[in-house]
């Protein structure tokens, strides 16, 4: 393969962002920054990027994340995302039944044998939430963890690449918080109405992360910081979901003023998500796509209609952050949690060549895979 050279674009490496410099590519692999050539492929301004990590995604293509799930339902699902930037998602299972459940940590794990592209591991949304603040959720099928579904978890854990776990402190137990975490699963508060030191206390145990900041949890106050209380005065990291509908941008702008570091952006697609579709249905429950919403027939919030490029947009324009650190929430701190920095998120030398050209306008424009455009 003859060696690639990309100039005219600004390139953020992950870190660093640099000026007038060219992004230089052979085999597939990244050989470092340079001084531009007149040979170079000329991009018209914009950025050059790391491809996207997204660690929430219930679906794409059409498909949901759900008890069907097999591996190639999963690989259709992350070979959408490929296409929308991002070098690879955790599939994300909400709330369902104990069947749905073993159904999709058996495909992930067959997923990750297969090596399938763009699957990084699972996300399990639930079942072991607080029913008070279900959001989307099927309340009826929340249910406290018990000693069998601690082990299907840990067994789960030591045979996907990744396991993120969804929970909230009134369905578990510390000592069960502290057992996953020592076996390596991200343990992540979301749909919880627990009180600051209830979250406090599972932060101890062995949390490390927070499901999307601010939507179906308990809200700071002056007497009571909450859950979003804990994560702001704490050093967890924090998914966000910036699509302008789940989170004022002033909310977003006082998280990130107390939280230079650990917040992240997912996108919390759903099976619509790569498609010009505008229904579907979760769990017998209908799923209007409408003005950038997705909504459930009460008017609630049912995921986001939302791609990372579309996410990054919106911190640098209305949460008011530099581009550098809005790809950062993208790129390099998701792969970070997930323990993937060697591999993901940085445009280093020796590393794949997976990344991704937004352009002045902050949309998504081109998108290469291991060297190779898309």
């Amino acid at each position: 393969m003859t060696k690639q050279r990309y100039s005219g674009a600004r390139i953020f490496d992950g870190t660093t962002t640099h000026n007038d410099k060219a992004l230089v590519v052979e085999d597939g692999l990244i050989v470092g920054v340079d001084a531009p050539q007149k040979s170079d492929t000329w991009l018209d301004g914009g950025i050059l990027s790391p491809s996207f990590v997204d660690l929430q995604a219930n679906g794409g293509g059409g498909i949901m994340v759900d008890g069907d799930a097999d591996a190639g339902r999963l690989a259709a699902i992350c070979a959408t995302h490929i296409l929308q930037g991002c070098v690879g998602i955790l599939p994300t299972l909400i709330t369902d039944t104990p069947e749905a459940l073993g159904s999709v940590i058996d495909a992930g794990i067959t997923a990750a044998q297969a090596n399938v592209p763009g699957f990084l591991g699972l996300h399990l949304e639930g079942p072991h939430l607080d029913p008070a603040k279900n959001g989307a959720h099927d309340a009826a099928l929340i249910r406290p963890m018990t000693d069998a579904d601690l082990a299907r978890l840990l067994e789960a854990a030591r045979q996907l690449p990744a396991l993120m776990v969804t929970l909230a402190p009134s369905a578990v137990t510390p000592i069960q918080i502290a057992t996953l975490a020592q076996a390596g699963v991200i343990v992540s508060l979301g749909h919880s109405n627990c009180t600051y030191a209830e979250a406090t206390e599972a932060i101890k145990a062995g949390v490390g992360c927070v499901t999307h900041l601010f939507n179906a949890m308990s809200q700071f106050s002056s007497r009571e910081p909450g859950l979003v209380g804990a994560v702001l005065d704490s050093d967890i990291a924090a998914g966000i979901i910036a699509d302008g509908f789940h989170v004022s941008p002033a909310a977003i702008r006082v998280a990130l003023a107390a939280r230079p570091n650990g917040l992240f952006l997912v996108s919390d697609s759903m099976a619509l998500a790569g498609t010009e579709l505008t229904e579907m249905t979760l769990g017998g429950r209908l799923i209007r796509r409408e003005n950038g919403r997705l909504t459930l027939e009460d008017g609630t919030l049912a995921g986001a209609d939302l791609r990372l490029d579309m996410a990054v947009e919106f911190m640098i324009r209305q949460a008011r952050l530099t581009p550098a650190r809005a790809l950062a929430m993208a790129t390099s701190t998701p792969a970070a949690l997930i323990g993937q920095a060697g591999r993901y998120g940085h445009l280093l030398a020796g590393r794949r060549a997976d990344f991704i050209h937004i352009d002045k306008n902050w949309q998504l424009n081109k998108i290469w895979w291991s060297g190779t455009p898309l």
